[in-house]
């Protein structure tokens, strides 16, 4: 372990002693009076001070919300950068070319008047929330046991804790430990485990450190319980794989609380729902995103995904919880509170990809604690988080059954009632391109090559074209909720996916089927087969389970060569979005894939026009109401991360991380003083 510091300890303390009597401490959200009447707001469970974001989701509750005004419709176009920090992941990569940086998923924290951020090599840094210069870095030089399967050097957070006396940041490394490190000193913690540091892959079965045993995602801290996940190998080589149980950690000491089984053994509650000896061997059903807290109720809430392997259930007959399940367990005792499984029996890696936000809504005069989970599928699941009943009712429909050797998949899934789904389901023709009569007949003979039905069709042989496809739908950029209005802000793409499955190698694989073959659909002369827009927000009215309106992320290919003489209205450019909203704005960085990344190959030997030159990603502003777009600009790095704002010394500024490799920094803005 290695750590530099650029700003001693003490002046960073000093700063902070400053700004504190500055700092006002509001719960957030900040209810009108018709919710605070009905008993709060979901920022009670998780109160937060309005100048600060003191997790990755800004709160406990993963809102993403914060009061903060400075920055209005009237005035956001006149932000400017404000100040750049450079990742120091750059200097290692100087001196070691063989650790490659991934994507900086970095959403920063700022507390008592320091940002904290976590780069994509895993190393901790504290910033100057006004100048961005750096205060202190710890390298726990994770990188150097390998790059982590999945996506390599990628972190999503750090969390925060402090007993009014000592602070502390949390961090899952990409070698499997959990940190805890001093957040005025940058020094591991010595009364944490060994020296700071926790083994998270004690006990756990066919597991091997970084490669197919990772944490990429945030830790959460509730009720002095610092709860983590695991990041697994999605692409598994036998049937017996790693296992992705839950543990809590004594904030304090390190000292292992409890475990929680993500898949039950015998004797244990849900193992009915494997059937033989499935359960003894099966890995992966892990919590690889972020989580939620109600510190109030004691409650923490897991987002599981899909059991090995993800396509291929013929392993693991049965139901299989608590793959693809919302979980809420005690934070002091891990026992199980309450949970609802959104698929059963999972073969299309429809694991829950964010963390579910909580926020206090009014459902026909009701007072409503309530959960909200987005998932790939384009639904959004709506429960009273304290009991885990559905708000609106959730029916079990009949879907289309498998047709691959060995696999049985589950008779009906469950749609809820409301909200609507909010992006398109199925690759029936409805949802096909319709721009002219000739594009609409050439979509179906393309896509006639493949199995196609509704949402729910499985995986098969010839290979079934659904939609959603399975990075989303929603993905790991999660939602925003606004709770002074209960709208909830979910950004989506609209990405068909092919699922073909394949038999491997038996010299390499125990594996009766795997994804392989064709992936994705081909493309009408570089045009998506599905309607637009391919990328995009919807904001979900939660008191009503309404749509209320969506908006486009991007222009889109309107300049295509078969589209431009339509005038068309902006289609998106397919890119993710990730949200933050503000008292007056809704922000949205649009940055991860996009047309031209994700573009399979076009239908026909030659295409008949050249391809459409995306613009370049974005960080927007919309107005809250109305879906309007306000205020759009191009970083020089694509944003990948949600955007989180504060105020310092009367400065409102709002933080993302941009970039990977050596483009990777931090961008603050604000408004010229």
């Amino acid at each position: 372990m290695t750590m530099a510091s650029a700003v001693s300890p003490t002046g960073g303390r000093r700063a902070r002693a400053v700004l504190a009597p500055l700092l006002v401490t509001l719960a957030v959200p900040g209810p009108d009076a018709a919710r605070r009447e009905a008993g709060g707001s979901a920022g009670q469970a998780a109160a937060t001070p309005v100048a600060e974001w003191t997790h990755y989701g800004g709160n406990a509750g993963s809102q993403k919300y914060s009061p903060l005004d400075q920055i209005t419709r009237d005035n956001v176009g006149r932000l400017a950068v404000a100040w750049r920090w450079t990742s120091p992941d750059n200097a290692v990569v100087a001196a070691h070319p063989l650790a490659r940086p991934g994507m900086y998923h970095d959403t920063p924290l700022m507390v008592r008047g320091v940002l904290y951020t976590v780069t994509s090599l895993g190393q901790v840094a504290a910033i100057d929330p006004a100048t961005g210069g750096t205060k202190w870095v710890f390298d726990p030089e994770s990188w150097k046991t390998g790059r982590p399967g999945n996506l390599g050097f990628v972190h999503r957070g750090i969390a925060y804790w402090s007993d009014g006396r000592s602070e502390r940041l949390l961090l899952g490394t990409g070698d499997a430990y959990l940190l805890s490190i001093d957040a005025t000193t940058g020094r591991p913690d010595p009364a944490f485990g060994e020296n700071g540091r926790v083994d998270l892959m004690n006990g756990v079965a066919h597991a091997t450190r970084a490669a197919s045993y990772a944490v990429s995602a945030a830790p959460i801290v509730c009720r002095g319980v610092v709860v983590v996940g695991s990041s697994i190998h999605d692409g598994p080589t036998h049937k017996e794989w790693p296992r992705g149980d839950v543990s809590g950690f004594d904030v304090r000491t390190g000292r292992r609380l409890w475990t929680m089984r993500s898949i039950p053994q015998e004797g244990e509650f849900g193992s009915d729902s494997w059937d033989g000896d499935a359960a003894t061997y099966t890995g992966s059903t892990n919590v690889w995103t972020n989580m939620s807290a109600d510190e109030a109720l004691g409650l923490v809430y897991l987002p599981f995904g899909t059991p090995t392997n993800d396509f291929y259930g013929g392993h693991r007959p049965g139901a299989n919880l608590f793959a693809e399940s919302l979980v809420a367990v005690d934070a002091r005792t891990g026992r199980r509170a309450w949970h609802f499984q959104m698929v059963h029996h999972g073969v299309w890696d429809y694991d829950l990809p964010a963390a579910p936000t909580l926020v206090d809504i009014r459902v026909d005069g009701r007072a409503v604690k309530a959960i909200a989970q987005v998932t790939k599928q384009g639904f959004t699941y709506v429960f009273d988080r304290e009991n885990g009943r559905p708000v609106w009712p959730i029916e079990e429909r009949a879907v289309p059954q498998s047709s691959v050797p060995g696999e049985r998949t589950s008779s009906t899934q469950p749609f809820p009632a409301r909200p609507p789904a909010f992006e398109r389901q199925g690759l029936a023709n409805d949802n096909l391109i319709d721009f002219t009569p000739e594009m609409r007949k050439q979509a179906i003979e393309i896509v006639s090559m493949f199995d196609r039905g509704p949402l729910f069709t499985p995986p098969s042989e010839r290979g079934a074209a659904v939609l959603p496809g399975w990075v989303g739908g929603a993905n790991w950029g999660g939602a925003a909720v606004d709770p002074e209005t209960a709208t909830l802000f979910v950004p989506s793409i609209t990405l068909p996916s092919v699922l073909q499955l394949v038999k491997p190698d038996p010299q390499k694989s125990n594996l009766l089927f795997r994804r392989g073959g064709t992936t994705l659909l081909p493309t009408l002369d570089g045009l998506p087969l599905v309607k637009p827009p391919y990328s995009r927000v919807t904001a979900i009215d939660l008191d009503r389970g309404e749509l209320r309106w969506t908006s486009a992320l991007g222009s889109g290919p309107r300049e295509h060569a078969r589209l431009k003489h339509l005038n068309l209205p902006p289609l998106g450019w397919g890119r993710r979005g990730a949200p933050l909203v503000t008292k007056t704005l809704l922000f949205v960085a649009e940055g991860q894939f996009g047309l031209g990344a994700t573009e399979a190959v076009p239908f026909g030997s030659e295409p008949l026009s050249p391809p459409v030159v995306p613009d370049p990603p974005q960080l927007m502003a919309f107005d809250k109401a109305t879906g309007a777009l306000v205020w759009q600009h191009s970083p020089s790095a694509r944003p990948l991360a949600s955007p989180m704002t504060y105020r310092h010394d009367g400065v409102q500024y709002v933080v993302v991380a941009n970039g990977l490799g050596p483009a990777a920094e931090l961008v603050a803005y604000a408004l010229p003083q």
